[in-house]
């Protein structure tokens, strides 16, 4: 059943990210590959949507932050920070159990260190090696001038991937995470 589950989980996030993924510029663009759905009706109903921060100014020439919807023209240039956020609905009448909505970063981007929000019980881990394990804090090894080896957290650039784990998500509610990425 769970197999089943994540197949329909990941066909969702295909055909959900579908359209905004191809008109990304190619330097852009991951490897992927096209998951078929089961037959039986899904129980998770997904959705990636992603804005443009924009500075603006407000009556007293403070700058405010707000965000813009990216639609499938937008342009984005070099250091422009991408919000996305992703959305799981229980649209089914039973608890889901340990559920993992695992996002990779994309070419071309880079993740914003401490930017990932989420509603409800839920616990974030990253990947540093291309989405084969994940762990809370990444950290990487330096060789020091001198010789010796240290372990020091994983810079921005290192991260490929975030995973958010929730131990239940109930029926009929939905789950809410965010994070943001900067344009190399």
């Amino acid at each position: 059943m769970k197999q089943i589950l994540m197949t329909g989980i990941g066909a969702s996030l295909l055909l959900s990210t579908a359209s905004f993924i191809s008109n990304l510029p190619d330097s852009w663009k991951t490897n992927s590959a096209v998951a078929q759905t089961s037959t039986k009706q899904q129980a998770l109903k997904l959705v990636l949507a992603a804005e443009k921060q924009v500075l603006v100014k407000d009556e007293q020439s403070k700058q405010k932050i707000t965000w813009q919807a990216l639609n499938n023209k937008a342009i984005v240039k070099p250091r422009d920070i991408l919000r996305y956020t992703l959305t799981g609905e229980n649209i089914s009448d039973r608890p889901l159990k340990n559920i993992n909505f695992n996002q990779p970063i994309a070419k071309g981007m880079v993740y914003v260190l401490k930017s990932a929000n989420f509603t409800g019980n839920a616990k974030i881990s990253y990947s540093i090696d291309g989405g084969r394990s994940f762990v809370e804090n990444p950290t990487i090894k330096v060789t020091l001038p001198n010789g010796n080896i240290q372990t020091q957290s994983a810079p921005a650039s290192a991260y490929t991937h975030l995973r958010f784990y929730s131990p239940v998500i109930a029926a009929k509610t939905t789950l809410k995470f965010t994070y943001q990425t900067q344009v190399r």
